[in-house]
Protein backbone atom coordinates (compact mmCIF):
# COMPACT_ATOMS: atom_id res chain seq x y z
CA UNK A 1 0.00 0.00 0.00
CA UNK A 2 1.59 3.46 -0.90
CA UNK A 3 1.92 6.41 1.61
CA UNK A 4 -1.13 8.20 -0.18
CA UNK A 5 -3.22 5.30 -0.04
CA UNK A 6 -2.34 4.59 3.64
CA UNK A 7 -3.10 8.32 4.50
CA UNK A 8 -6.13 7.97 2.64
CA UNK A 9 -7.25 4.56 4.53
CA UNK A 10 -6.63 6.41 8.10
CA UNK A 11 -8.19 9.36 7.06
CA UNK A 12 -11.04 7.31 5.98
CA UNK A 13 -10.91 5.69 9.51
CA UNK A 14 -11.11 8.90 11.27
CA UNK A 15 -14.56 9.73 9.68
CA UNK A 16 -16.05 6.75 10.24
CA UNK A 17 -15.22 6.65 13.76
CA UNK A 18 -16.85 10.16 14.05
CA UNK A 19 -19.62 8.78 12.40
CA UNK A 20 -19.66 6.14 15.13
CA UNK A 21 -20.64 9.33 17.84
CA UNK A 22 -22.47 11.26 15.45
CA UNK A 23 -25.01 8.46 14.67
CA UNK A 24 -25.13 7.18 17.89
CA UNK A 25 -25.95 10.38 19.09
CA UNK A 26 -28.88 10.37 16.43
CA UNK A 27 -29.54 6.99 18.02
CA UNK A 28 -30.34 8.38 21.43
CA UNK A 29 -32.68 11.25 20.02
CA UNK A 30 -34.51 8.32 17.48
CA UNK A 31 -35.39 6.46 21.37
CA UNK A 32 -36.14 9.39 23.28
CA UNK A 33 -38.33 10.67 20.39
CA UNK A 34 -39.87 7.07 19.46
CA UNK A 35 -41.50 6.73 23.14
CA UNK A 36 -43.96 9.76 22.11
CA UNK A 37 -44.73 10.06 18.70
CA UNK A 38 -44.67 7.88 15.56
CA UNK A 39 -41.99 7.40 13.34
CA UNK A 40 -43.63 9.21 10.16
CA UNK A 41 -43.77 12.95 12.84
CA UNK A 42 -39.84 12.39 13.56
CA UNK A 43 -38.69 11.36 9.98
CA UNK A 44 -40.50 13.93 7.81
CA UNK A 45 -39.69 16.93 9.74
CA UNK A 46 -35.79 15.26 10.00
CA UNK A 47 -35.63 14.98 6.46
CA UNK A 48 -36.92 18.03 5.36
CA UNK A 49 -33.94 19.42 7.74
CA UNK A 50 -31.44 17.72 6.01
CA UNK A 51 -32.59 18.30 2.57
CA UNK A 52 -32.34 21.94 3.45
CA UNK A 53 -28.98 21.70 4.90
CA UNK A 54 -27.71 19.50 2.06
CA UNK A 55 -29.06 22.47 -0.02
CA UNK A 56 -27.27 24.50 2.20
CA UNK A 57 -24.13 23.27 1.87
CA UNK A 58 -23.83 22.69 -1.56
CA UNK A 59 -23.50 26.69 -1.60
CA UNK A 60 -20.19 26.37 -0.27
CA UNK A 61 -17.91 27.57 -2.94
CA UNK A 62 -15.74 24.99 -2.69
CA UNK A 63 -18.62 21.89 -2.84
CA UNK A 64 -20.56 23.67 -4.98
CA UNK A 65 -21.50 20.61 -7.08
CA UNK A 66 -25.21 20.54 -7.71
CA UNK A 67 -27.20 17.19 -6.39
CA UNK A 68 -27.15 15.61 -9.87
CA UNK A 69 -26.38 12.66 -9.58
CA UNK A 70 -25.33 10.00 -12.40
CA UNK A 71 -26.61 6.81 -10.94
CA UNK A 72 -30.21 7.65 -10.57
CA UNK A 73 -31.21 3.52 -10.30
CA UNK A 74 -28.95 3.37 -7.75
CA UNK A 75 -29.60 6.31 -6.10
CA UNK A 76 -33.15 5.12 -6.15
CA UNK A 77 -32.24 1.64 -4.78
CA UNK A 78 -30.13 2.96 -1.65
CA UNK A 79 -33.08 5.51 -0.97
CA UNK A 80 -35.67 3.22 -0.86
CA UNK A 81 -32.98 0.95 1.46
CA UNK A 82 -32.51 3.75 3.41
CA UNK A 83 -36.25 4.32 4.24
CA UNK A 84 -37.21 1.15 5.09
CA UNK A 85 -33.80 1.09 7.43
CA UNK A 86 -35.14 4.18 8.77
CA UNK A 87 -38.06 3.07 10.04
CA UNK A 88 -36.98 -0.43 11.07
CA UNK A 89 -34.28 0.99 13.43
CA UNK A 90 -37.19 3.56 15.04
CA UNK A 91 -39.33 0.51 15.87
CA UNK A 92 -36.33 -1.67 17.39
CA UNK A 93 -35.26 1.38 19.44
CA UNK A 94 -38.86 1.57 20.81
CA UNK A 95 -39.42 -1.72 21.48
CA UNK A 96 -35.32 -3.22 22.52
CA UNK A 97 -33.17 -2.03 25.09
CA UNK A 98 -30.67 0.70 23.29
CA UNK A 99 -27.46 -1.44 23.53
CA UNK A 100 -29.30 -4.69 22.85
CA UNK A 101 -30.12 -3.34 18.96
CA UNK A 102 -26.17 -3.34 18.68
CA UNK A 103 -25.55 -6.47 18.14
CA UNK A 104 -27.48 -6.68 15.07
CA UNK A 105 -25.67 -3.39 13.83
CA UNK A 106 -22.87 -5.87 14.84
CA UNK A 107 -24.07 -8.45 11.92
CA UNK A 108 -23.83 -5.48 9.17
CA UNK A 109 -19.72 -6.01 8.60
CA UNK A 110 -20.44 -9.86 8.26
CA UNK A 111 -23.66 -8.58 5.62
CA UNK A 112 -21.16 -5.56 3.94
CA UNK A 113 -19.19 -8.49 2.90
CA UNK A 114 -21.45 -10.52 1.21
CA UNK A 115 -23.53 -7.76 -0.52
CA UNK A 116 -19.94 -6.33 -1.84
CA UNK A 117 -19.16 -9.91 -3.63
CA UNK A 118 -23.07 -9.83 -5.37
CA UNK A 119 -22.94 -6.18 -5.74
CA UNK A 120 -19.53 -4.66 -5.65
CA UNK A 121 -17.83 -7.73 -7.10
CA UNK A 122 -15.34 -7.90 -4.13
CA UNK A 123 -16.00 -11.25 -4.05
CA UNK A 124 -17.21 -13.72 -1.50
CA UNK A 125 -14.63 -15.45 0.10
CA UNK A 126 -15.51 -18.82 2.36
CA UNK A 127 -14.65 -16.91 5.39
CA UNK A 128 -17.79 -14.04 4.82
CA UNK A 129 -20.14 -17.42 5.22
CA UNK A 130 -18.35 -18.67 8.48
CA UNK A 131 -18.47 -15.18 9.77
CA UNK A 132 -22.46 -15.30 8.55
CA UNK A 133 -22.95 -18.17 10.90
CA UNK A 134 -20.79 -17.36 13.72
CA UNK A 135 -22.60 -13.77 13.71
CA UNK A 136 -26.15 -15.45 13.69
CA UNK A 137 -24.58 -17.90 16.79
CA UNK A 138 -23.78 -14.89 18.44
CA UNK A 139 -27.26 -13.34 18.32
CA UNK A 140 -28.57 -16.11 19.58
CA UNK A 141 -27.17 -15.19 22.67
CA UNK A 142 -30.01 -12.91 23.05
CA UNK A 143 -32.59 -15.37 23.08
CA UNK A 144 -31.00 -17.36 26.21
CA UNK A 145 -34.96 -18.55 26.46
CA UNK A 146 -35.07 -20.21 22.83
CA UNK A 147 -36.94 -18.47 20.43
CA UNK A 148 -40.22 -18.08 21.89
CA UNK A 149 -38.41 -15.10 23.24
CA UNK A 150 -37.67 -13.33 19.69
CA UNK A 151 -40.06 -10.30 19.61
CA UNK A 152 -41.19 -7.61 17.41
CA UNK A 153 -38.16 -5.53 18.11
CA UNK A 154 -35.67 -8.44 17.12
CA UNK A 155 -37.51 -8.62 13.66
CA UNK A 156 -37.21 -4.77 13.01
CA UNK A 157 -33.73 -4.64 14.42
CA UNK A 158 -32.24 -7.30 11.95
CA UNK A 159 -34.43 -5.32 9.11
CA UNK A 160 -32.79 -2.26 9.78
CA UNK A 161 -29.26 -4.27 9.63
CA UNK A 162 -30.24 -5.44 6.32
CA UNK A 163 -31.28 -2.74 5.18
CA UNK A 164 -29.01 -0.25 6.65
CA UNK A 165 -26.34 -2.48 4.97
CA UNK A 166 -27.72 -2.63 1.31
CA UNK A 167 -27.87 1.46 1.61
CA UNK A 168 -24.41 1.34 2.77
CA UNK A 169 -23.09 -0.73 -0.47
CA UNK A 170 -24.86 1.00 -2.97
CA UNK A 171 -23.59 4.02 -2.00
CA UNK A 172 -19.85 2.33 -2.25
CA UNK A 173 -21.01 1.35 -5.16
CA UNK A 174 -22.48 4.91 -6.81
CA UNK A 175 -18.98 6.43 -5.36
CA UNK A 176 -17.10 4.74 -8.15
CA UNK A 177 -18.89 6.56 -10.37
CA UNK A 178 -19.36 9.95 -9.15
CA UNK A 179 -17.62 11.97 -5.92
CA UNK A 180 -20.85 14.44 -5.13
CA UNK A 181 -21.37 12.93 -1.62
CA UNK A 182 -24.06 15.51 -0.67
CA UNK A 183 -26.10 13.85 -3.92
CA UNK A 184 -25.88 11.07 -1.57
CA UNK A 185 -27.13 12.77 1.51
CA UNK A 186 -29.52 14.49 -0.08
CA UNK A 187 -31.81 11.74 -2.51
CA UNK A 188 -32.58 9.21 0.16
CA UNK A 189 -33.40 12.41 3.12
CA UNK A 190 -35.80 13.27 0.09
CA UNK A 191 -37.00 9.68 -0.16
CA UNK A 192 -37.95 9.81 3.35
CA UNK A 193 -39.48 13.04 4.03
CA UNK A 194 -41.91 12.12 0.66
CA UNK A 195 -42.79 8.93 1.90
CA UNK A 196 -43.52 9.90 5.30
CA UNK A 197 -45.68 12.86 4.58
CA UNK A 198 -48.14 10.83 3.36
CA UNK A 199 -48.68 9.27 6.56
CA UNK A 200 -47.76 12.29 8.72
CA UNK A 201 -51.29 13.16 8.46
CA UNK A 202 -53.02 10.38 10.47
CA UNK A 203 -50.27 10.56 13.33
CA UNK A 204 -49.25 14.40 13.87
CA UNK A 205 -49.01 15.20 17.29
CA UNK A 206 -48.17 18.79 18.42
CA UNK A 207 -45.30 19.02 19.64
CA UNK A 208 -43.58 21.63 22.39
CA UNK A 209 -40.49 23.37 21.46
CA UNK A 210 -38.15 21.06 23.19
CA UNK A 211 -39.32 18.25 20.74
CA UNK A 212 -39.09 19.73 17.97
CA UNK A 213 -35.30 20.92 18.90
CA UNK A 214 -34.02 17.01 19.56
CA UNK A 215 -35.64 16.60 16.10
CA UNK A 216 -33.49 19.46 15.20
CA UNK A 217 -30.61 18.29 16.66
CA UNK A 218 -31.58 14.87 15.14
CA UNK A 219 -31.09 16.21 11.56
CA UNK A 220 -27.64 18.18 12.52
CA UNK A 221 -26.30 14.53 13.98
CA UNK A 222 -27.59 12.63 11.11
CA UNK A 223 -26.56 15.03 7.91
CA UNK A 224 -23.15 15.07 9.40
CA UNK A 225 -23.21 11.43 9.82
CA UNK A 226 -24.12 10.39 6.58
CA UNK A 227 -21.89 12.91 4.55
CA UNK A 228 -18.74 11.73 6.49
CA UNK A 229 -19.63 7.80 5.97
CA UNK A 230 -20.83 8.37 2.25
CA UNK A 231 -16.91 10.07 2.02
CA UNK A 232 -15.47 7.30 3.79
CA UNK A 233 -17.19 4.61 2.02
CA UNK A 234 -15.20 6.26 -1.32
CA UNK A 235 -11.90 5.51 0.99
CA UNK A 236 -12.35 2.16 2.32
CA UNK A 237 -14.13 -0.66 1.13
CA UNK A 238 -17.88 -1.76 2.88
CA UNK A 239 -15.84 -4.07 4.85
CA UNK A 240 -13.26 -2.26 6.19
CA UNK A 241 -15.77 0.46 7.43
CA UNK A 242 -18.56 -1.31 9.53
CA UNK A 243 -16.40 -2.85 11.53
CA UNK A 244 -14.83 0.28 12.70
CA UNK A 245 -18.73 0.99 13.34
CA UNK A 246 -17.98 -1.19 16.27
CA UNK A 247 -17.21 1.69 18.27
CA UNK A 248 -20.83 2.16 18.42
CA UNK A 249 -21.57 -0.49 20.93
CA UNK A 250 -19.47 2.05 23.41
CA UNK A 251 -21.21 4.94 22.69
CA UNK A 252 -24.73 3.08 22.73
CA UNK A 253 -23.86 1.34 26.48
CA UNK A 254 -22.99 4.86 27.83
CA UNK A 255 -25.61 6.81 26.13
CA UNK A 256 -28.02 3.65 26.89
CA UNK A 257 -26.86 3.95 30.82
CA UNK A 258 -26.83 7.74 31.87
CA UNK A 259 -29.77 8.49 29.18
CA UNK A 260 -32.33 5.36 29.66
CA UNK A 261 -31.12 3.64 32.71
CA UNK A 262 -30.16 0.15 30.59
CA UNK A 263 -27.26 -1.50 31.63
CA UNK A 264 -26.97 -4.69 29.07
CA UNK A 265 -26.89 -8.22 30.41
CA UNK A 266 -23.98 -10.81 30.59
CA UNK A 267 -25.73 -12.79 27.15
CA UNK A 268 -25.35 -9.49 25.47
CA UNK A 269 -22.19 -9.13 26.13
CA UNK A 270 -21.43 -12.76 25.17
CA UNK A 271 -22.90 -11.54 21.68
CA UNK A 272 -21.71 -8.77 21.01
CA UNK A 273 -18.20 -10.22 21.89
CA UNK A 274 -19.13 -12.81 19.16
CA UNK A 275 -20.15 -10.71 16.47
CA UNK A 276 -17.20 -8.33 16.89
CA UNK A 277 -14.90 -10.86 16.37
CA UNK A 278 -16.31 -12.42 13.40
CA UNK A 279 -16.28 -9.41 12.09
CA UNK A 280 -12.79 -8.48 12.54
CA UNK A 281 -11.96 -11.99 11.42
CA UNK A 282 -13.34 -10.72 8.14
CA UNK A 283 -11.38 -7.96 7.81
CA UNK A 284 -8.13 -9.64 8.67
CA UNK A 285 -9.47 -12.10 6.14
CA UNK A 286 -9.62 -9.58 3.46
CA UNK A 287 -6.34 -7.87 4.20
CA UNK A 288 -4.30 -11.04 4.03
CA UNK A 289 -5.37 -13.16 1.41
CA UNK A 290 -6.07 -10.59 -0.88
CA UNK A 291 -5.86 -13.17 -4.26
CA UNK A 292 -9.05 -13.13 -6.05
CA UNK A 293 -11.70 -15.91 -6.69
CA UNK A 294 -14.55 -16.50 -8.64
CA UNK A 295 -17.61 -15.49 -6.15
CA UNK A 296 -20.21 -17.93 -5.25
CA UNK A 297 -23.05 -15.50 -6.47
CA UNK A 298 -22.15 -12.39 -8.99
CA UNK A 299 -25.18 -9.55 -9.15
CA UNK A 300 -22.89 -6.94 -10.55
CA UNK A 301 -24.36 -8.32 -13.77
CA UNK A 302 -27.50 -6.21 -12.63
CA UNK A 303 -26.21 -3.44 -11.05
CA UNK A 304 -23.75 -2.25 -13.59
CA UNK A 305 -26.34 -0.70 -15.48
CA UNK A 306 -27.65 1.36 -12.72
CA UNK A 307 -25.69 4.44 -13.52
CA UNK A 308 -26.34 6.45 -16.71
CA UNK A 309 -23.01 7.42 -18.53
CA UNK A 310 -21.32 10.63 -17.74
Amino acid sequence: MTSTARQAAAFGAGLVIIYTALISSADAITKLIAGGYAAPQLFCLSGLMVMGLSVLADRYPSQRLGLRTQCPRAMAVRSGATVLAAVSFFYAFKFLPFAEVFLFIGMMPILAGLMSGLILREHVRPAAWMALVAGFAGMLCLFPGGFGSVSIGHVFAMSAAFFGTLSMVMARFIGRYESNSLAQVFYPNAAIFVTMAFALPFVWKPMPVTDLLWVAAYAGFLFGARWLLVIALRLLAAYAVTPLMNLQFVWMVGLGAVFFGEYPAANTYLGVAIVIGTGLFLVWDQFTKPEQRKPLFDLSSVFKNFRTDP
